[in-house]
Order: C-alpha cells, then structure tokens, then sequence
C-alpha cells in the first residue's frame, strides 16, 4: 500500500503529470455523468426489466457501460461496439493481407487501423442501437401520436451518438491524459458498483441472520458471513493478480558487436511470457457466445417452443451451462493466444538482434521452442480463469448471492486496467528521475 500511495503522491509532484492524471479523472467523470442523462422517449421500467431477461450478457454490458444500459441512459451501449469492433478487425488481419501489413507499419499503420477501428465502432453501434430498439420495443414511449417509428429512429439515434461519444471520451484520454482510455472507462463502470456490491452483501448477510431466534446468534452469524466473503473476495484480487504478474523467463543469451571503436551486447537479457497473456477476452467471448441463444429466443421468438424456453429460461446456471462454459474458455484461451502470440516474429527479432535461446539453435528450432513453452502457458491459463469465472458463478447459484458469478470478471479487469495504470504511472516517474523509481524517489515539483 506504501508503494502505492508513493506512487500517487510523486505522480501529483510533478506538473505535467499531474495535469494528465487530472485531465483522466475529468474525462471520467463526465462519462459517468453521461450515464445519468436517460435518452427520449423510452420507459425506463420496461426498459430494464426486457434487458434482465438477456441473461448474463446483459449484466456484463450494464457493467461495461457504467450501469447506464439498465437505466437506459444515452450512454447505454458503452464502449461495447468499439470493443466488438476491435476484436473483428483484430479477426480480419488474419485473413485480409491488407489489414497485416498495416499493422506491420509501426506508428503510421496503427493510426490507420485505429481509425478503421473507430468506424467500424460506430457502423457496430448503429447495429446494435437497432437491435437494442427493436428488441425493447414494447418500452418505447410514442412522442407523436401513431407514429411509434419515429420514436424508435430517436432511440437509435441518441444510442448510435452516445457510442460515437464513449470512443471519443476514450481517444481523448489516448491522447491527452495517461492510460488506455477505453479500459480505463470499462475500469469506472465496474468501480462505480462496488458500492452496490457490498450492500448487496450487507442485505445478504441480514437476511442470513434473521434465520435465527436468538438475535445475539443471527447477528454473529450474519457478521461471520460478511467477513468470509470479504475475505474471500480479498484473497481471489490476491490471487488474480499473483497470475497477472506472473511470467515465464526464457533467457536469451546475445553476442558482441564490435562498432568502430564501441563494443555492444554480449549481456544476458530473457525473454518473457506472460501466464494471462489472453487478459478477460477469452471470457468475454464465451459469455457472448452463451447468452446468443437466450438473445435469440427473446428478440425473435413470439411463441417459442419448450426448447426454445429451455434456453431462454433454465438454460442458465444448469450443469449444461457450466460444462459448455468451460470448454469455451479453454478453447477461447488457445484461439486468442494463436491470433495474437506470434512466435516466428519473436524469434526473427531475437536472431537480429543477435540473440540465441541457451540450448536452442536460431531459426525454426527457436519458434518452435517459444511456441511449444507459450502452448504450455495456454493449459494454466485456461484453468486459472476457470477458476476465476466460474466458481464463483456456482458459489452464488449454490448460496443465494446474486451476481456473484461476474466478480470473477470484474477483478480481472479492475486488477488489470490498474496494474496497467500503474505501470504507465511508475514509468513516467522513471523517466523524469535520474535515481529510478525504486531508488526511493523524490520529486521536486518543477515547471515544465
């Protein structure tokens, strides 16, 4: 906690970041004010009630979008489409050349695939907007009478802009203030529920100790309650973040160069992989992929079948859901890393740079070493977020505590988002301090 609280204490030291961690906040909170502006003509009762029938996935956007779906703010969408833009486009550079050699390009490709991005968030948005009102469409509110249409292309509307404005409050933290803008909005919606969280458990641990005739004994109970779980939840952040750190070393041994009269290299660096390479994405996947039927079922069935029903109404928290459950996040977790990890590239660089894997010759035996050791990594990564995802969703089916499932969810991405955060932070500090910042750094606050 110390480091941590130094961290903050230097970072507002210094003038130039002080003013990005600032600018951060400000841009953040006006997201959040954004989720309290409902959008026109819409019950907002209804609303939320049609969207609660959506399962799981509904829950993982309302969070997403900073609690504004279920309130039907003009923020409801989120940063959902830019999320579900970049996956695709993150898709297609696997199979459209094109797209893979811009994001070969360096900094100029980036931009490029960046702006690809960003339009193809809105064209999602406008999709999903639509989706959204036609699916809701019995909670839409008729501003002209007979004319319910027109209703529905303002509700579209205010959704497609208040996406368009999500990226937009993202790419301007990208670019003015300090960390990854759309984590970092992911981060204040999942944050902004805490408070709901643990009153959720305070009400949960009440009702647990008005089972018992004896007061003294209910309250005990109840309070015994209140701290496992706390605990519980303290060693699972615990955990999660022991996996996120963690890293397999792959030492790699580089020669000398002589240049004119200047002798480089020759030192000993590694080569490191991280465990939760994937990050959330292989749960986000298989949590897209679960709650399609149910969405399917609700959005265009009128009568269902008794199958049909089945998915929509039991499917969830059977044993059938958690089985399935986990062999998506298994296979997720190895397409992810498959996509994403590319092991001849590292190997190339390495042998550039001069570089040999002890044991190992340069060339093909050096990719296949790296992607034999990161195929291993895949196996312990898929565990632990099984482990993380779905315990809790059968300890809050098994016990009563709703929403409990999604924790696991909500503690990878809060612990990665600030860790990544932190990161940054520590590393403009290094930057603006000869002595390092863990030298016990002391900054002088100057005008820059």
């Amino acid at each position: 906690m110390n480091g941590i609280f130094d961290t903050a204490v230097n970072a507002f030291s210094v003038q130039s970041l002080r003013k990005r961690l600032l600018y951060t906040f400000m841009i953040l909170g006006l997201f959040m004010l954004g989720g309290l502006v409902p959008v026109p003509a819409v019950d907002g009762q209804k609303f939320t009630s049609i969207l609660q029938t959506w399962g799981q996935l509904g829950s993982i956007m309302d969070i997403i979008s900073g609690g504004g779906l279920y309130h039907a703010s003009i923020l409801s969408m989120g940063v959902s489409p830019y999320i579900n833009a970049s996956i695709i486009i993150q898709l297609l550079t696997v199979v459209i050349p094109s797209l893979e050699e811009l994001q070969k390009e360096g900094a100029s490709g980036r931009k490029k695939m960046d702006k690809i991005t960003r339009f193809s968030a809105i064209g999602l948005a406008l999709i999903q907007a639509s989706l959204f009102t036609f699916s809701t469409k019995d909670a839409l509110i008729e501003v002209v009478p007979n004319q319910k249409w027109l209703s529905a292309v303002l509700v579209v509307a205010s959704f497609t802009a208040g996406a368009a404005l999500v990226v937009f409050l993202g790419e301007k933290i990208n670019d003015v203030g300090i960390g990854n803008g759309v984590s970092l909005i992911i981060f204040a919606g999942i944050a902004t529920r805490l408070p709901e969280m643990a009153k959720t458990l305070y009400s949960k641990s009440v009702e647990i100790s008005g089972y018992f005739d004896n007061a003294i004994v209910g309250f005990l109970v109840g309070v015994v309650v209140f701290i496992l779980v706390a605990i519980v939840a303290l060693v699972i952040i615990v955990f999660v973040i022991y996996v996120q750190d963690s890293e397999r070393r792959i030492p790699v041994q580089y020669s000398k160069k002589v240049i004119g009269r200047n002798q480089r290299g020759g030192n000993r660096d590694y080569l490191p992989l991280k465990v939760n390479m994937s990050g959330v994405m292989p749960v986000i996947f298989a949590m897209s992929i679960l709650s399609v039927p149910s969405i399917i079922v609700t959005m265009f069935m009128k009568e269902p079948g008794e199958f049909a029903k089945w998915l929509r109404d039991s499917f969830n928290g059977s044993p059938w859901y958690y089985l399935v459950y986990f062999f998506l996040i298994f296979g997720f977790t190895f397409f992810y890393s498959s996509i994403n990890f590319h092991p001849i590239e590292i190997a190339n660089n390495i042998n550039q740079n001069g570089g040999t894997i002890s044991g190992i010759r340069a060339g093909k035996p050096t990719s296949e070493f790296i992607k034999k050791t990161a195929f291993r990594l895949n196996w312990i990564e898929a565990v632990f977020l099984v482990l993380v995802c779905i315990l809790p969703t059968i300890v809050g089916t098994l016990t009563g505590f709703q929403n409990v499932w999604f924790a696991g969810t909500s503690v990878l991405i809060l612990t990665g988002v600030a860790d990544d955060l932190i990161r940054q932070v520590e590393g403009e500090l290094e930057v603006r301090s000869p002595k390092g910042f863990l030298e016990d750094l002391t900054v002088k606050k100057t005008k820059r």
